[in-house]
């Protein structure tokens, strides 16, 4: 008799439509129930790949109340059956030997799968993003993560889109921080890499003598494990790290219409880094562009960027101002339409045993389960409003508590710090549209 396959929990237009609707984390279970890709162990995954060189970044397991970068780690290029056997203590492990493993955790991390699989493109049909609602969508608009106990990636936030996580194997433990939160974390661009924020938190650890705010930061924890589907909303900060000793995951970056005007802001930010980093002098010496940029583009080409971004902004705007408006409810968001484009009722997420919401750890015991409108207002609107301090008596703070030891010089990163703080990049890119589309959009 043939196996009856799992109904899931939620069709394609359901799931979407809760996706479209969610302002927390969120974690979808029963959802994966017949994916090829829930197949995707280390071990498969070798099989499949053979000889293949693949980057892997280490890291030793030593705690520190600093962030480790990906500009301060090592890294090999190995196959993953080399990585099997160095974290099975075998000796024939290729250059993990001269890593002792249990020093070191090692990841593979940001694999894109269509490169990864170029030559074997049937494995995009593995993963079925097509089942969360995004037509068409498969594993070859995801990114494949490797590791062993301890990789992390450090914390942060994306400028663009938002995420779908599927955990394969093994468990991540995710840290998670709502975007009003964003000056508790100290954002900074150094390093350097192309739509990500950097929090100079190391949030396991915190120094909280340097990073006083950080005390008051909300943290929504969540230990994601195989089959289970993560969603981590637009500019949530987050730190990830692997709990068990090999862990696989699947990651897949969603873009949004918000994502044109962002596109402007990194187009800014790029240009006054690479400006600023590349000015000689005897403090501006670190390794400040981070391993996955390529190399250093021109300032020609950055201005280039910038204008060509700017202008597909505005013809998005463009477009959008000449559609027929459309009605929101009180969290800003498309209202549902029934027949005649009347709004169709009240509507809830349908939090439960199939979908779980990302608990704050502070208020886990007390908080009565959301609906959409829960959070009173979107991350999106609190985020312009309330990340530049967390409050007025803070923000008068001195430089000297903000450092946790007396004056000292301003270094290039510390300016930086202040010019491309996420608050300042928001406003000039605003004006940097009002200038250039005659204020019209």
């Amino acid at each position: 008799m043939a196996a009856i396959t799992p109904i899931k929990p939620f069709s394609p237009e359901e799931t979407r439509w809760v996706l479209d609707h969610l302002h927390h984390p969120a974690v979808f279970l029963n959802m994966t129930h017949g994916w090829p890709a829930m197949h995707w162990t280390a071990e498969h995954l070798s099989g499949c790949l053979g000889g293949r060189l693949i980057r892997f970044r280490l890291g030793r397991k030593e705690a520190t109340n600093a962030p480790l970068f990906e500009t301060q780690c090592s890294y090999v290029e190995a196959t993953v059956a080399q990585f099997l056997r160095w974290t099975l203590h075998q000796t024939d492990a290729g250059p993990f030997s001269e890593y002792p493993y249990t020093e070191y955790w090692a990841y593979a991390d940001y694999k894109y799968i269509s490169l990864l699989f170029k030559e074997q493109p049937f494995m995009f049909e593995d993963v079925k993003w097509s089942e969360f609602g995004f037509e068409g969508r498969n594993g070859k608009e995801s990114t494949l993560w490797i590791g062993t106990e301890g990789a992390n990636t450090p914390c942060h936030l994306d400028t663009y889109g938002c995420n779908l996580v599927l955990q394969v194997q093994g468990r991540k433990r995710w840290h998670l921080f709502p975007p009003e939160d964003t000056a508790k974390l100290y954002p900074t661009r150094i390093p350097f890499e192309e739509s990500s924020i950097f929090s100079q938190v190391d949030v396991l650890h915190p120094d909280l003598s340097k990073f006083p705010w950080f005390k008051g930061a909300r943290a929504h924890i969540i230990t994601l494990e195989p089959g289970q589907v993560l969603y981590v909303p637009r500019h949530w900060w987050h730190y990830v790290e692997s709990i068990d000793p090999i862990t696989v995951s699947v990651n897949s970056w969603i873009e949004l219409e918000e994502d044109d005007v962002a596109r402007v802001g990194e187009a800014v930010t790029k240009a006054v880094v690479c400006a600023m980093k590349s000015t000689e002098s005897d403090e501006n010496t670190d390794i400040w562009l981070n391993p996955t940029e390529e190399e250093k583009s021109s300032h020609d080409e950055n201005m280039q960027y910038l204008n060509l971004a700017v202008m597909a902004s505005a013809q998005r705007k463009r477009r959008n101002f000449q559609r027929k408006p459309v009605k929101r409810d009180s969290c800003g968001q498309v209202k549902p339409r029934g027949d005649g484009g009347k709004v169709s009722g009240e509507f809830s997420i349908p939090f439960g045993q199939h979908l779980l919401p990302v608990r704050c750890q502070e208020e886990e015991a007390t908080v009565p389960e959301a609906s959409s409108c829960s959070s009173a207002v979107s991350s999106q609107q609190s985020a312009g409003r309330d990340c530049v301090t967390p409050d007025r008596r803070t923000s008068e703070r001195s430089t000297e508590n903000y450092q946790g030891s007396g004056p000292s010089l301003i270094t290039t990163n510390d300016l930086l710090d202040c010019l491309l703080h996420p608050d300042i990049i928001s406003r000039v890119t605003e004006l940097l549209m009002e200038r250039h589309t005659g204020g019209h959009l």
